[in-house]
């Protein structure tokens, strides 16, 4: 829970938030007594008020991995408005970051790895209700498989999943998202990005969705506890970079999310949740000032 305060600090202070034109101001979002009814588009409502409730049976809290408290579910319902409303900013100014989101392994009535609601596939159905968005697609750069985003939208045409992660990695019962780009354990840096760069302008081309929706998970980094991989904060950088890119070259909107990280020392692990944001401020004021 700490990093979240962290992350932000860490940003205060490299100067990322202002309200000064031509940059969209900063917002924070809070639950809203609305975001029910989004959460319902992607989760069993049974599910959703046992949460609230506290009412999970005792294998469901061990799959959650975390413990109830009306602290955590404030964040998590906070936390799914905010990329909700990441979302809305990126459609309204081209890119948008959100201090929090990726809860890729919540299934449809289930939670598991640490995820309780799936803010991107709740995101993917709010956005695909807007009349201006006809395609979502999710690129899940997070080092664990998008196995919860993957079985929710499994059904929706208009909703794409792309999922790239370390096969050796959790979950062990894959999804079927509707690309799967699996690297192994110990990826360089530099093989890392040869394949991201091999398929992700090919994807856009391919799908020219009209929102994407970017998992910048910061587990891949070598020095996180759960990872398996050799990324290190430059890799990051250009991991991020490459992504955002490609789709501001398209003129793609797209929002950002942190997704996991789990390195002992929370002040490193803000900094390189930090990076995607770090990509995203250098490639706004080059791309929209």
């Amino acid at each position: 829970m700490q990093k979240f305060a962290l992350l932000h600090e860490r940003l205060h202070g490299l100067g990322l938030f202002h309200n000064n034109p031509p940059h969209p101001p900063s917002h924070f979002a809070d639950s809203q007594v609305d975001t029910m009814d989004y959460i319902a588009m992607a989760h069993d409502a049974a599910y959703i008020e046992a949460f609230r409730q506290d009412d999970f049976t005792v294998q469901a809290r061990r799959k959650l991995g975390l413990p109830w408290s009306p602290g955590l579910m404030q964040r998590t319902f906070t936390a799914v408005r905010g990329t909700m409303l990441t979302a809305d900013l990126a459609l309204e100014f081209g890119l948008a970051g959100h201090l929090a989101g990726g809860t890729h392994h919540a299934h449809h009535a289930e939670a598991r790895g640490f995820c309780i609601f799936n803010d991107l596939a709740v995101t993917a159905r709010y956005a695909l209700s807007r009349p201006d968005v006809e395609r979502v697609l999710i690129l899940d750069c997070d080092v664990h498989q998008g196995d919860g985003t993957a079985r929710i939208l499994s059904n929706d045409p208009n909703a794409l999943t792309v999922s790239v992660h370390c096969r050796a990695n959790y979950p062990f019962d894959k999804a079927e998202s509707d690309y799967d780009i699996e690297v192994e354990k110990g990826c360089s840096s530099k093989e890392y990005l040869r394949l991201l760069d091999a398929y992700w302008p090919l994807l856009l081309d391919r799908h020219q969705p009209d929102l994407v929706l970017y998992d910048a998970g910061a587990d891949v980094h070598r020095e996180d506890a759960l990872g398996l991989l050799e990324l290190d904060d430059a890799a990051i950088f250009k991991r991020d970079t490459h992504v955002i890119e490609a789709c501001l070259d398209r003129r793609i909107p797209i929002a950002c999310v942190i997704g996991g990280g789990y390195m002992k020392n929370l002040k490193r692990l803000a900094e390189v949740h930090g990076i995607v944001h770090q990509a995203a401020f250098r490639l706004f004021q080059q791309y929209f000032e």
